[in-house]
C-alpha cells in the first residue's frame, strides 16, 4: 500500500480517534466518573460485585468506603481461583490469560488477569493511539515503509487448567492480528523464543538486513541488542545499518541514564524519542508531543484511577484521593480499577503530576523502591537526575546500579552505599561522588537536611562494579529478558549485599 495513503487511513483514524481523547481532556473527572460507574455496572453480578453490593453503589465515596485498598497479595487468593477455571469471580467475561510478572523486588511470581476487554480497549488501543499521536506530530513520517523492531520479554506460554500465562509481550503477540507480524521484527517465532543469550543472537541475524524504521522495548535491553548489532556489523552508528529509522517508542525504566548511549549510536539532531507508561495491569500513558518529558494520562482505557499521596503511604493518616483532588507536584502512590476485574489494586508506582488542566505525569519511582531509613526520603527520580549531572560533568556513562543504607552503629553516622557499574567511569570516582552528592542536595530538602555538616548522614559510599555484574546477577536469578530490571533503591541491604558478594 503507497505511504501516503497509509498516512491517510492513519490520518482519519485519528481524527475520529481525537473526538474521543478531546472529551477526557475537557471533561476529565467526569470520564473518569463515567468510566468506574460502567465498570461497577459490568461486574454487579460477580462475585466481589456481589460481596460488595456493587448494585447499590451510586457514588465515587460510597465506592471508595466500601472496597479496600489492596496490593497483589490481597488479590491473590481469587486470582488463582481464576486460573483454576473459575468464571466470574471479579470480572464477568471469562479470563483465559494471565500475564505472569516476578516484579522487581518480589521472587515469587504475579499472575496478572487480561481480560479480552482489557486487551482490545487497553493495551491494543494505547498502541494505536501512540502511532496516532506519532504521525499527528510528524505528517512527513515513513514510519510504514519498513518494520518495527519490537524487543519484549517474550517467552513461550504455558497452559493449566484451561487457562494460558506467559509475559505479556507473549500474551499480545500471541492475540495480534496475523498481518501485525509483517509490519514486525523479529519475527514472532524468535521473539517467542525463551532463552534470552539464544534469542538474542537470533534476533540479531534476523534484523540487521530488514528496513527497521522504529524500535520499541525498554532501554536497557535494548541498548544490549543495539549494541550486539553494531559489533556484529561492525558499525559505529544504528543508521549506518538501518537509514530509515526514525523514532524509539521506550518504557518500563526511566530513560535519563541511557539518553547519552542512545545519542552516540544513534547521531541525528531530529530521532525521535517517545515514552509509554504500561505494565501488565494496564497501559496508563503516552507521550503525545515530540521532545516532551511529560505524559498524557489515558483516561479513557477501562481504568480508574486513585492516588495515595506519599507523604501519608505506609501511616495511619493515609488517604486514598480521585483524579480530581490531585495536585501539582506532589508524588503519588498510584490505585487502579480495571476491566480486568482488579479493583482498588495498588501497583506499586509513584507518580508526579506536571500538569492538571490536562492531566500530564512523570513517573517518579515505586513504592518499595525508595531510601527513607533516616527520613531522607530519596526517590528513583532523583537519584537518575543526579546521576545523570554527574556523569555529563565527567563525561562518564552508566550501564546499571543499585543502592541501600548503609545503618548507624553506634556513634557512626548512616549513609547510602551505590554499586555502580559504568560503561565509561569518571577519570575521579571521589570527584564523580561529589558531584552526585551535590546534586542529590539540590534536588532533595529532605536529603540536603540530613546531610547538613553530616548531621545524619555522611556522604555516599560508592563502589565501582567490574563489567558485566549486574547481568551476571540477573543471569544467575533466571531474570535475562526485556522485563526484568535491577532493583534501584532499596530500604535492606538484601540486593547490595548479594552483588558486592559477586563483584569480587
Amino acid at each position: 500500500m503507497p505511504i501516503p495513503l497509509v498516512n491517510s487511513i492513519a490520518s482519519w483514524f485519528l481524527k475520529k480517534r481525537f473526538h474521543q481523547i478531546d472529551l477526557f481532556l475537557k471533561y476529565p473527572n467526569e470520564v473518569q466518573e463515567e468510566l468506574l460507574f460502567s465498570l461497577i455496572e459490568t461486574a454487579k453480578n460477580t462475585e466481589i460485585g456481589r460481596l460488595y453490593d456493587f448494585a447499590s453503589i451510586k457514588s465515587y465515596r460510597e465506592y471508595a468506603a466500601r472496597i479496600p485498598v489492596k496490593n497483589y497479595e490481597g488479590h491473590k487468593d481469587l486470582i488463582e481461583r481464576s486460573r483454576q477455571g473459575e468464571n466470574n469471580i471479579f470480572w464477568p467475561s471469562p479470563i483465559k490469560w494471565f500475564a505472569k510478572s516476578s516484579g522487581t523486588t518480589n521472587a515469587k511470581s504475579k499472575f496478572i488477569p487480561v481480560s479480552t476487554e482489557s486487551l482490545e480497549d487497553c493495551h491494543y488501543a494505547a498502541s494505536k493511539d501512540l502511532l496516532c499521536m506519532y504521525l499527528n506530530n510528524n505528517p512527513n513520517s515513513q514510519l510504514f515503509t519498513g518494520k518495527s523492531l519490537r524487543l519484549g520479554g517474550s517467552k513461550e506460554l504455558y497452559k493449566e487448567n484451561g487457562t494460558v500465562f506467559g509475559d505479556l509481550s507473549a500474551i499480545l503477540i500471541h492475540n495480534m492480528p496475523f498481518w501485525a507480524e509483517y509490519s514486525s521484527t523479529p519475527s514472532n517465532k524468535v521473539s517467542l523464543m525463551s532463552e534470552w543469550e539464544t534469542k538474542m543472537t537470533a534476533i540479531v541475524n534476523e534484523t540487521i538486513n530488514e528496513n527497521v524504521t522504529s524500535l520499541a522495548g525498554v532501554p536497557s535491553w535494548m541498548l544490549v541488542l543495539l549494541n550486539n548489532i553494531l559489533d556484529k556489523t561492525e558499525k559505529d552508528s544504528l543508521f549506518d545499518i538501518w537509514p530509515n529509522l526514525e523514532v524509539y517508542f521506550h518504557g518500563g525504566v526511566n530513560f535519563n541514564p541511557y539518553v547519552e548511549q542512545y545519542r552516540k549510536i544513534l547521531p541525528k539532531k531530529d530521532f525521535k524519542y517517545y515514552e509509554i507508561y504500561n505494565a501488565s495491569e494496564g497501559f496508563f500513558a503516552i507521550q503525545d508531543h515530540n521532545n516532551s518529558d511529560e505524559l498524557l494520562l489515558m483516561l479513557d482505557y477501562g481504568i480508574f484511577y486513585e492516588f495515595i499521596p506519599m507523604e501519608t503511604h505506609g501511616t495511619p493518616e493515609e488517604r486514598v484521593i480521585p483524579l480530581a483532588e490531585v495536585e501539582k507536584n506532589k508524588n503519588y502512590a498510584v490505585i487502579i480499577s480495571t476491566n480486568a476485574g482488579l479493583w482498588r489494586y495498588k501497583i506499586g508506582d509513584t507518580v508526579r503530576f506536571t500538569s492538571i488542566s490536562p492531566y500530564r505525569i512523570k513517573v517518579s519511582g515505586r513504592t518499595k523502591h525508595h531510601i527513607n531509613v533516616f527520613g531522607e526520603e530519596l526517590i528513583i527520580e532523583n537519584a537518575e537526575d543526579a546521576l545523570k549531572q554527574a556523569c555529563k560533568k565527567t563525561k562518564s556513562e552508566i550501564v546499571d546500579y543499585t543502592a541501600a543504607p548503609v545503618f548507624m552503629e553506634g556513634r557512626e553516622k548512616g549513609a547510602h552505599e551505590w554499586l555502580i557499574e559504568f560503561k565509561t567511569p569518571p577519570q575521579d570516582i571521589n570527584y564523580f561522588n561529589e558531584l552526585f552528592d551535590n546534586a542529590l542536595k539540590s534536588l532533595n530538602s529532605d536529603y540536603e537536611a540530613k546531610r547538613y555538616n553530616n548531621m545524619t548522614l555522611n556522604k555516599p559510599k560508592i563502589n565501582v562494579a567490574r563489567k558485566q555484574l549486574f547481568y551476571d546477577w540477573l543471569k544467575q536469578n533466571n531474570k535475562l529478558g526485556g522485563q526484568h530490571k535491577v532493583p534501584r533503591l532499596s530500604n535492606t541491604r538484601d540486593y547490595i549485599d548479594e552483588l558486592l558478594k559477586l563483584n569480587l
